[in-house]
């Protein structure tokens, strides 16, 4: 009997392994509208953690992309913004490190979707800049047409969209994401 409750467990972490893996692999595709609702959904459960924070919608923050009045400032990991970024963005640290570069222009922060930029908007409150963080991130941004660029600043079809769960990438592009180690370390 002992050895069978040895193995249970065992049993149980193998199941569950099966079950994860066939659900983050599994299944109909989505289609693009649903993607787009998905990634609106997810940000709307995440904006509990900074309700402070002002929003710009995707399609707002598009038409104010060359007014030379805003700039985007990238909040994810250098090892996802290697792989596509909005044009022109800065990464966070750059922004962190000289915000008064910014001075006057509207800075609008994102990430994958937006919830790691909204935490960072919130905690930069006290700089007294116009901080707004972008609707559902990148991954809203190109599922509404958005234009994204390489490390080189090339057009890409390319996305780090970090794991499993914010794989929403449109039809037609590439998605990066972190292994489980990735994310948690």
């Amino acid at each position: 009997m002992k050895c069978q409750w040895t193995i249970l467990p065992l049993i149980i972490v193998a199941t569950t392994v099966l079950i994860v893996s066939e659900r983050a692999q599994g299944g109909p595709a989505l289609s693009d509208a649903a993607k787009k609702e998905t990634v609106y959904r997810l940000y709307a459960d995440y904006k509990k953690y900074f309700p402070a924070v002002q929003d710009i919608a995707t399609l707002e923050a598009m038409k104010q992309l060359d007014s030379g009045g805003v700039v985007f400032v990238d909040t994810r990991k250098p090892e996802e913004m290697a792989i596509s970024m909005i044009p022109g963005a800065v990464g966070q640290d750059e922004f962190s490190q000289h915000p008064e570069r910014f001075a006057g222009k509207t800075v609008i922060v994102y990430c994958t979707i937006s919830k790691r930029s909204g935490l960072f908007a919130r905690d930069q409150a006290h700089l007294g800049i116009d901080i707004v963080n972008l609707q559902g991130g990148i991954l809203a941004w190109i599922l509404e047409g958005g234009p994204v660029c390489d490390a080189q600043g090339n057009p890409t079809r390319r996305v780090h969209v970090y794991g499993d769960k914010w794989d929403l990438a449109p039809s037609g592009w590439d998605s990066v994401k972190f292994n489980l180690w990735e994310q948690v370390f």
